[in-house]
């Protein structure tokens, strides 16, 4: 088994999918697992106004909507949370994919004031961060203002990673990489895209060029330049096609170096990380 079949084999990537048929596998899912706990009342996830976020937020919000039709009653809400550091450049989009999603509660938290003060309290230590790891203090901060949420509403966090981010490692660890659910693992870029198209999604939600946006000598940085890879690159390797040399390269080197964010706490017990 080659390397990219050793990755195919491990993301569960499909070649060809039918949209309809996956959308039903991952509300089926979220639907199964809240049935299976009690005590769950719903599912919180931050919205960006990007294609992953638009995507597992609305899957969310029809699995939402199908548990309180089956019981005849509202218990089951989806928690859609605005995460904006101080003013979002693309905001009107987050305004588009929240009217597409149309959440059972919405909620804005500017993050801001708190990763100043994280970044302060370090400096006063001594501690200067870069403009790069105070990204990741974003996405860190953001994804505890999502666990806050959940604790006070009995609901688990829903995780945006899709196939393309967990082949490259292009997710912040304990960041937007820490989640309870994950209903689009499985699916490369274009496979969300077409997800989305199957939704009636407005086009530019999954059209628009894909960025982080956590770096801010770096604003709105294209994710394909940050990888030096493009996400039509990363989809057909990911679909068992062939890829240039030199971006196939790249593409195993990005999943063998970001191994240990696949990979629970690593104990006495591992040997991966020895290879």
């Amino acid at each position: 088994m080659t390397l990219q079949q050793e990755i195919i084999s491990e993301l569960k990537v499909k070649p060809e999918i039918d949209p309809a048929q996956e959308i039903r596998v991952s509300v089926d899912f979220l639907k199964a697992y809240a049935r299976r706990h009690p005590f769950l009342e719903g599912f919180v996830l931050g919205i960006s106004g990007g294609q992953d976020s638009t995507l597992a937020g609305k899957l969310a919000q029809l699995a939402v909507d199908e548990l309180n039709g089956e019981d005849g009653g509202d218990r089951y809400k989806f928690h859609a949370v605005r995460l904006p550091y101080g003013i979002q450049f693309d905001e009107s989009d987050v305004d588009d994919a929240i009217e597409f999603i149309s959440p059972s509660v919405t909620y804005r938290v500017n993050i801001k004031p708190a990763v100043d003060a994280s970044v302060a309290s370090l400096s006063e230590a001594g501690v200067t961060l870069t403009d790069y790891v105070k990204g990741n203090e974003k996405a860190r901060e953001r994804m505890k203002v999502q666990y806050s949420i959940a604790a006070m509403k009995n609901a688990v966090v829903l995780g945006t990673d899709q196939a393309a981010e967990a082949l490259t490692g292009f997710y912040t660890k304990f960041g937007d990489g820490g989640a309870d659910l994950m209903p689009l693992f499985r699916l490369n870029k274009r496979q969300g895209k077409a997800l989305l198209r199957e939704l009636g999604c407005p086009e530019h939600l999954y059209t628009k060029v894909p960025t982080a946006d956590l770096e801010e000598d770096k604003p709105a940085l294209p994710d394909e330049v940050a990888l030096g890879v493009t996400y039509d690159q990363v989809d057909d390797f990911l679909e068992g096609r062939e890829i240039p040399e030199e971006p196939r390269k790249k593409l195993e080197d990005l999943y063998m170096r970001s191994r240990h964010k696949r990979h629970l706490p690593i104990t006495v017990f591992d040997n991966f990380w020895k290879e």
